[in-house]
C-alpha cells in the first residue's frame, strides 16, 4: 500500500500536529510505502527513514503549485492520500489534485473544526468554507477524528462523511526515563505559547492563589511579542518563570522535573503533551476543551471547565496533595498511556482505516 501524507509544515514551531506526523510515520513506514509531502520551512523536524518531498507552497504561485502537485501524484500513483489539517489552501490544493486523479482522500482536521477555533477569526473561516473548505471536507472518503468529542463537533457542523475515531499516539521508546522523585513542588506548562492555550488565565489564577511554596515554569515558543506581553504581565509573580522552548532530552528532563503538568487550553483535539507528561509519570491538569476525561476516569489528573476560579481551586487542591498521592497518580498515568495510547496500537488502527477506505 502506497500512502502520501500531506501536511502544510513540519517545522519545529508547528506544535502538536508536527509531532503527530513524526510519531505516526515512525511506525507507519514499517507497514506502508510512505511519502510525506509538505512545505519548505526553516527548521523542519527530522523524520528518519521516510521519503519527504518539500514544495514551495507559497499561494502566490498557486496555479503552478497545483500543477506541480498533479505531476507529482501522477508520477507516484499512491493508493491513498491522507490530508493533515484544514484551512490552508495548500491542503485543499493537494486534495483537489489527488481527487481529480481518482485517488481516495482521508482528512484529519486535527482539531481545526473545534468550537473555539471556529470562533477565532470567524469571518475568514466562513469565507474559506464558502470558497473551498466545505466542499473539500464533504468530498473526502473518510474523516479521521482523534476523540468522540471532536467527531461530535464535526457532525454538528453538518458533515455527514464516515468518521473514524482514532486517538493520537506516543512512542514509549522516545520517553527518556520515568520520574523517580516526587516533591519538587513544581508545576510546568509545556506547549506552544499561543492565546488558545489559556496562559493568561493560568497567570491570573496563580496570582490569586496561595501556591504554598510551589513554582510555575512555562516552556514553549510562539510569537515573540506575545511572549513579551506575558512576561510583562507576570513581573509581580516571583515564583513564575518563562524558560523558553524545550526539545529532545531537555523536554523529557523538564517534564520529569515537575510534580504536575498544566495545560489550561481553550481547545485541543488531543494534546500530545498530556500523553507525554503521563508517560513519564507526571499527573496532569487540563480542561474539558480537550478529550482527556481519562484523567478523571483513571485517577491520574484533573479535567476541569476552564475558568480562572476553577484554576484557582485546582491549584489549591494540587498544592495540598501529598507527595505519595502525586506519585500514585503518576504511576496510574504511565499505565494508562501504555495500555491505550502507545503508537503501535494507534498505527494498526490507522492501517485498518486505510484498508476499509480502499476496499
Amino acid at each position: 500500500m502506497k500512502v502520501i501524507h500531506f501536511i502544510a509544515g513540519i517545522d519545529k514551531t508547528e506544535g502538536g500536529t508536527t509531532e503527530y506526523m513524526r510519531l505516526l510515520s515512525t511506525e507507519l513506514k514499517k507497514h506502508t510505502e510512505l511519502i510525506i509531502v509538505t512545505g519548505i520551512s526553516e527548521h523542519p523536524i527530522d523524520i528518519r527513514g521516510v521519503n519527504i518531498k518539500f514544495f514551495k507552497t507559497n499561494v502566490l504561485r498557486w496555479f503552478s503549485l497545483i500543477k506541480e502537485f498533479s505531476v507529482f501524484l501522477e508520477k507516484e500513483k499512491p493508493n491513498l492520500v491522507h490530508i493533515n489539517g484544514i484551512w490552508s489552501p495548500q491542503n485543499w490544493g493537494f486534495q483537489k489534485a489527488a481527487q481529480k486523479l481518482g485517488i481516495k482522500v482521508i482528512v484529519s482536521p486535527h482539531g481545526m473544526l473545534e468550537p473555539w477555533i471556529m470562533a477565532h477569526n470567524p469571518l475568514k473561516k466562513k469565507i474559506a468554507l464558502f470558497l473551498y473548505q466545505k466542499k473539500a471536507i464533504q468530498r473526502s472518503a473518510h474523516i479521521h477524528a482523534t476523540a468522540q468529542m471532536e467527531a461530535a463537533n464535526i457532525q454538528a457542523l453538518g458533515f455527514n462523511n464516515p468518521i473514524c475515531i482514532i486517538p493520537n499516539g506516543i512512542d514509549l521508546n522516545d520517553v527518556k526515563g520515568i520520574k523517580e522523585f516526587y516533591g519538587t513542588r513544581k508545576m510546568v506548562f509545556l506547549s506552544r505559547i499561543h492565546p488558545k492555550k489559556g496562559i493568561e488565565l493560568l497567570l491570573e489564577a496563580w496570582r490569586n492563589t496561595n501556591t504554598n511554596g510551589w513554582i510555575l515554569e512555562i516552556a514553549g515558543n510562539g510569537d515573540e511579542n506575545y511572549i513579551v506581553t506575558l512576561n510583562e504581565s507576570a513581573q509581580d509573580l516571583k515564583d513564575v518563570h518563562f524558560v523558553g522552548a524545550k526539545y529532545g532530552e531537555a523536554k523529557w528532563n523538564f517534564l520529569r522535573s515537575a510534580d504536575v503538568m498544566v495545560l489550561p487550553t481553550h481547545s485541543e483535539n488531543f494534546g500530545i503533551v498530556v500523553a507525554e507528561a503521563l508517560a513519564v509519570g507526571v499527573p496532569v491538569i487540563t480542561t474539558q476543551g480537550t478529550p482527556w476525561e481519562d484523567l478523571e476516569i483513571h485517577q491520574c489528573g484533573w479535567w476541569i471547565n476552564l475558568s480562572v476560579s476553577n484554576l484557582e481551586k485546582i491549584i489549591t487542591k494540587v498544592t495540598h496533595t501529598s507527595v505519595n498521592e502525586l506519585e500514585t497518580m503518576g504511576r496510574k498515568g504511565r499505565q494508562l498511556v501504555t495500555e491505550k495510547y502507545e503508537v503501535k496500537a494507534v498505527t494498526h488502527k490507522i492501517i485498518d482505516l486505510y484498508q476499509k477506505v480502499l476496499n
